[in-house]
């Protein structure tokens, strides 16, 4: 199984978590700018963050074989803090660099004035640095949430195909579905998805424009669920070329409309069996 991860926050993982997501056939993946557990005090606190985004941790991606790139954003949750604000004036040169496939994560947490105006900014500067864009739904009242969310896409006039919205679930699927975005799942242990749920919403609304994630991160999370949403599927009876669209082509398709993925292999690794049975999972090997 080939994944592409395209929503996991490897800044909170370990190099055991590297390792397993290698031996579980993850060899890209994107690291969107997230909040960092506390609220950031400074615009430097901004900048040290994207650096490591798009220097330290790509070169310790690699040192296991895998492709990273990010994208970077303000976060919904910041956006409502003034300290925060002045990050939106240094973010056009971070989203000029190499490795950056989207402006996000963007959107809604508490869908205040402050976060529809940070909202709409960044949606104008992913259409003047033509980039997709990866959009966050709310935790919470996440329908109206998401019929927000897609008003304010369509006021931005980016095409509605350079966007995908995420963290979607059962009820919100379809609104996004028709309005022409990219589907979003986020698949967890406790909350927002699980993959078996996912099966049967794949099942339900087919496997185009679908976007599986393991969105990994501080809180109880699992780097290796999309690997076990892929087994789900086939368990599920989806053939092989299908979990191959949803864990790889999809996420290739979305993301190279920035013209900046690097999908080729790492030099010096070569794949082992890639099995996955209760917490044991068989490790990649360097050459």
């Amino acid at each position: 199984m080939r994944i592409f991860d395209p929503h996991i926050h490897m800044t909170s993982r370990t190099t055991d978590d590297y390792e397993a997501m290698y031996a579980a056939g993850v060899r890209a993946l994107v690291e969107p700018a997230f909040w960092l557990g506390q609220p950031r005090t400074s615009v430097g606190s901004f900048t040290d963050y994207f650096d490591a985004l798009i220097g330290w941790e790509r070169f310790r991606a690699a040192q296991f074989g895998i492709r990273h790139h990010c994208t970077i954003a303000l976060n919904p949750k910041e956006a409502n803090d003034p300290r925060c604000r002045e990050v939106l004036d240094v973010l056009p040169r971070y989203l000029a660099k190499d490795g950056v496939v989207a402006v996000g994560e963007v959107g809604y947490d508490s869908m205040t004035p402050e976060e529809d105006d940070v909202f709409a900014r960044q949606l104008a500067m992913a259409v003047e640095h033509d980039l997709p864009v990866l959009v966050h739904t709310p935790h919470r009242d996440k329908l109206e949430g998401t019929k927000r969310t897609l008003d304010v896409v369509r006021e931005s006039g980016i095409p509605m195909e350079r966007v995908v919205v995420d963290h979607l679930n059962e009820v919100t699927v379809g609104l996004v579905k028709d309005s022409g975005c990219w589907m979003g799942f986020s698949i967890y242990p406790d909350t927002k998805m699980d993959e078996h749920r996912m099966v049967a919403i794949l099942r339900e609304h087919g496997l185009g424009k679908m976007i599986v994630n393991s969105a990994a991160d501080w809180g109880r999370s699992d780097p290796l669920k999309t690997f076990m949403t892929g087994q789900a599927m086939l368990d599920g009876g989806f053939a092989q070329s299908d979990v191959d669209k949803v864990l790889w082509d999809n996420p290739v398709e979305f993301y190279g409309q920035s013209g900046r993925l690097t999908l080729d292999p790492l030099p010096g690794f070569t794949g082992e069996a890639q099995e996955f049975s209760g917490n044991s999972v068989l490790r990649g090997a360097r050459k």
